[in-house]
């Protein structure tokens, strides 16, 4: 089932909206109406009844009873809609107008000068009664008015009517103005539509203009230019990436060939193939190093790289990795110091790696003769492992790319080494973010520091 479109639902709740109000407005000028009605009926009667009592108790000063009745008759002659009828207790008629008093079903039973509401013959009516004394008379006598209300109820009927008309009217027009407002206050949303639609890899650097947005949509807005400027960045670092690897790969492989080629071109003696076949598995081994580490970075960008969370004590680690690079660091004249403690939540097996790259990234530019120092610290809930090397320093533009995948700070530095991919520093970020971690880099006065946060082991 299609779902309605946002114009058409605010259409409907504008439409809804006013409804209800002029729905409410209506039910309240209609008892507004009866009630109007009802509060000048009983008032009428009311005062007719008064007017009656004091005809009847002598004091509007008559005492005759054709007096009496004369003055009753000009009272209440003028009231066409208005009947009357005085009776005794017995229930004969002493004063009566010529068309009779009507009374409810239930009068006798009705409290005295109640105001009484019924139907008979077509009319609607209401009535009220009183007791009366008649002068120099002891039994009191009860007087009956009643009003004949058929043209005051067939007036509300009416106004009823013409306001269900009028709703109707005003809900049809709701509609079209709500459709009009609603189609124009989501100008804006039909923009960001169509500059969404119209998005390409040739077109990301299109932004929405800020300038004719409403306030409600600004943080819509600008949220969606954020995203197409994440999304432009990331294209770009995609578009690198893929020229990086195919660079990364070419060169292996076109040695592998040409070396091939060259040997296949005629025949060769045994030692020649053999030290062909050496040359060979470097460049594989460059092949496979570069594979692995893209493995390793696909699993981690796809949240596939777990590590397990033990204790792990960061000062064996280090220890255990100079035994590993000693004979490296002799061969240069570097040396190796650590310094400070510290454990860690972490996988050992991953943090190895960890600083492995790191060591392995400083030993390679570190100039001969000169020191590596690993130093572990405690700061509060965090352990730091900061692995620093005198060297060249690295211009602070290219610092925020140290971590990209095949980014040399140096272009020059594509030697054939097989463990010079460009692909260690991405996967320390990768196996740190894996920790929840933190690495930085720092280059100044003639130094490099790399610098990891984990998180601490607890204190016993």
């Amino acid at each position: 089932m299609k779902r309605a479109s946002l114009t058409l639902r605010l259409s409907m709740m504008f439409v809804c909206a006013v409804v209800a109000v002029l729905v409410v407005a209506g039910f309240t000028f209609d008892a507004f109406s009866r009630h109007h009605f009802k509060g000048l009926d009983r008032q009428l009667m009311m005062e007719k009844l008064e007017s009656i009592r004091q005809i009847m108790d002598g004091e509007a000063g008559s005492v005759d009873s054709s007096e009496v009745v004369l003055q009753l008759q000009a009272l209440l002659g003028a009231h066409q809609e208005l009947s009357a009828s005085i009776v005794t207790k017995g229930g004969r008629t002493i004063f009566a107008t010529p068309n009779g008093a009507a009374q409810p079903p239930a009068a006798a039973h009705e409290a005295v000068e109640d105001m009484s509401e019924w139907t008979a013959g077509g009319h609607m009516y209401r009535g009220m009664r009183a007791q009366v004394h008649l002068v120099n008379e002891t039994e009191p006598l009860t007087a009956w008015l009643s009003m004949d209300i058929t043209s005051h109820m067939h007036f509300v009927e009416t106004l009823r009517w013409w306001l269900v008309i009028g709703l109707a009217i005003s809900a049809l027009v709701s509609a079209a103005l709500g459709w009009l407002v609603a189609r124009s206050g989501l100008k804006p949303v039909a923009q960001v539509t169509q500059v969404a639609a119209s998005m390409s890899a040739g077109s990301l650097k299109e932004r929405i203009p800020m300038d004719s947005v409403p306030r409600e949509l600004e943080s819509l807005v600008s949220s969606f230019n954020a995203m197409l400027a994440r999304l432009e960045e990331s294209f770009v670092r995609l578009s690198n990436f893929s020229a990086d690897i195919a660079h990364e790969l070419r060169t292996p492989i076109s040695n592998l060939r040409t070396h091939t080629e060259v040997i296949l071109s005629k025949k060769r003696a045994p030692d020649t193939y053999e030290e062909n076949l050496y040359s060979n598995l470097e460049d594989l081994n460059r092949l496979s190093s570069i594979i692995d580490g893209m493995l390793f970075l696909a699993k981690s960008d796809n949240g596939l790289v777990l590590p397990a969370k033990e204790k792990v004590e960061l000062r064996s680690v280090v220890e255990k990795l100079f035994e590993y690079y000693q004979l490296l660091a002799e061969d240069t004249g570097v040396k190796l110091q650590v310094s400070g403690h510290g454990a860690v939540y972490g996988d050992g097996t991953m943090l190895d790696r960890m600083i492995s790259n790191l060591l392995s990234n400083a030993l390679r530019y570190t100039p001969p003769d000169c020191t590596v120092s690993v130093k572990i610290e405690s700061l509060g809930s965090m352990i730091s492992v900061s692995v620093t090397n005198p060297g060249e320093e690295i211009a602070a533009e290219h610092l925020p790319r140290l971590f990209d995948r095949f980014y040399r700070a140096d272009p020059a530095r594509r030697d054939g080494a097989t463990n010079n991919a460009g692909l260690g520093l991405a996967i320390v970020k990768s196996l740190v973010d894996a920790h929840d971690g933190t690495v930085g880099c720092v280059s100044r006065e003639g130094h490099t520091t790399f610098v990891i946060r984990l998180a601490a082991w607890p204190a016993d």
